[in-house]
């Protein structure tokens, strides 16, 4: 028999209403804010993601699907910044429309261990703002992803927040934690005694708890921050709590990625254990142009939507409009069935029937089964008399309705 590959998580019927409702509540509030929808291939070359993301990250050395093919290797993209620029440089998005917002909702892979809410197939929601470096956006973006998490039942998350600076800013901020770990680096763990020669930024996220109070011990605010890095983000500041937008300062967030530059942002949900991140983001504002691209800055996040339905109270699971359940008796029955189930779609209403039911008693099961909110019943009687009986599931009452009443009775 075969078995899916591990990581991987067949989406059942069952919960494709909470999927849909993530998806929708998303396209509608995405729309609110002006954002259009983009689509990149699954498939990208794998030299897209090394120089885009850092030869020295772990998503790079360790996660990534390749397809090897001739004299080519490609990569099933493990994230969509990458994709939506290389797509935003490719199509000429600059000349024809500059400044843009997008927003994607797509399947991701990571050849990581699975986990709770971590999977080697997973998928994000989110968004990229191209073509402006004001703190404005940045503000706006942060929002968005509030507003988002509102409109999916979330509740109980933190957003914190931090400013890399720019490049400049960056390269002091790695000297300055290179001369002040360098004492303790016996300390750290193996990964970070690595990430100390190869990319030492990544300490900061290092989720081991003797690192974590190794660079706590250590000490530093935003003093490699020049001045218009930081009016920069205090701005973003100012303009978070004039929205009325609760977030908290935390100067050892960096983010795994290395485009990202300024003002970056996680999300964080004390009910997904010690990945506790639902969504994170931030400015890149040197990637479209080290990909080849004009010189435009931009800013995006990510939510997993594995992470937002664990996340998320019952009630965003979202549900189906109530369903109708026609039962027909006889074959004459049948046809009359098999119109009024297309009347009935044709006017909106979520309508099945009992295709193979032979006794009454059967398809009221199935009925249930189904959790039908109603089930119209159609024999020799009811064609007679031009009528169906409406049976209510959920108080067990039925009655006769006429065809022509059938519509305001469902509704």
């Amino acid at each position: 028999m075969f078995k899916r590959v591990p990581g991987t998580k067949d989406i059942l019927p069952p919960e494709i209403s909470q999927w849909q409702s993530i998806e929708e509540i998303g396209r509608k509030i995405f729309s609110l804010y002006n954002y259009q929808e983009i689509r990149t291939p699954l498939i990208e070359e794998e030299s897209l993601f090394n120089r885009s993301l850092g030869e020295s990250t772990e998503i790079v050395r360790k996660q990534m699907f390749l397809v090897k093919r001739e004299k080519d290797t490609y990569c099933l993209r493990p994230e969509g910044t990458a994709s939506i620029v290389r797509a935003y440089i490719e199509n000429n998005l600059d000349k024809t429309q500059g400044f843009i917002k997008l927003y994607y909702i797509a399947p991701m892979f990571r050849a990581e261990r699975p986990q709770k809410g971590r999977l080697r197939q997973f998928h994000h929601i989110g968004c990229e703002v191209i073509g402006s470096s004001e703190p404005e956006i940045d503000a706006e973006v942060i929002s968005l992803a509030d507003r988002l998490l509102k409109s999916f039942s979330v509740e109980g998350y933190q957003i914190q927040i931090n400013s890399l600076g720019c490049l400049e800013d960056k390269k002091k901020l790695v000297d300055l934690l290179r001369n002040q770990l360098k004492p303790k680096v016996n300390k750290l763990c193996a990964d970070c005694r690595r990430r100390f020669k190869d990319n030492i930024l990544r300490i900061l996220d290092c989720k081991n708890e003797s690192c974590q109070q190794v660079v706590k011990n250590a000490g530093f605010a935003h003093d490699h921050l020049c001045q218009e890095c930081k009016q920069h983000f205090d701005f973003v500041k100012k303009a978070l709590e004039a929205l009325g937008i609760k977030y908290q300062v935390n100067p050892y967030l960096v983010r795994g990625l290395d485009y990202y530059t300024r003002t970056v942002f996680e999300i964080k949900h004390p009910e997904l254990g010690a990945q506790d991140a639902i969504g994170a983001g931030g400015r890149y504002d040197n990637l479209v142009k080290e990909l080849g691209g004009p010189d435009q800055p931009a800013i995006g996040f990510a939510f997993g939507i594995e992470r937002l339905l664990l996340a998320a109270k019952p009630a965003a699971a979202g549900e189906n409009s109530p369903l109708v359940f026609i039962i027909s008796l006889g074959d004459e029955a049948k046809k009359a069935s098999l119109k009024l189930l297309d009347v009935l779609r044709k006017k909106g209403i979520r309508t099945d029937m009992g295709y193979e039911f032979r006794s009454l008693k059967a398809a009221l099961r199935k009925a249930n089964d189904y959790s039908a909110r109603f089930v119209l019943i159609i024999g020799d009687d009811e064609l007679k008399n031009k009528t169906v009986t409406l049976k209510d599931m959920e108080s067990g009452a039925q009655k006769a309705v006429k065809e022509e009443e059938l519509e305001k009775e469902l509704c």
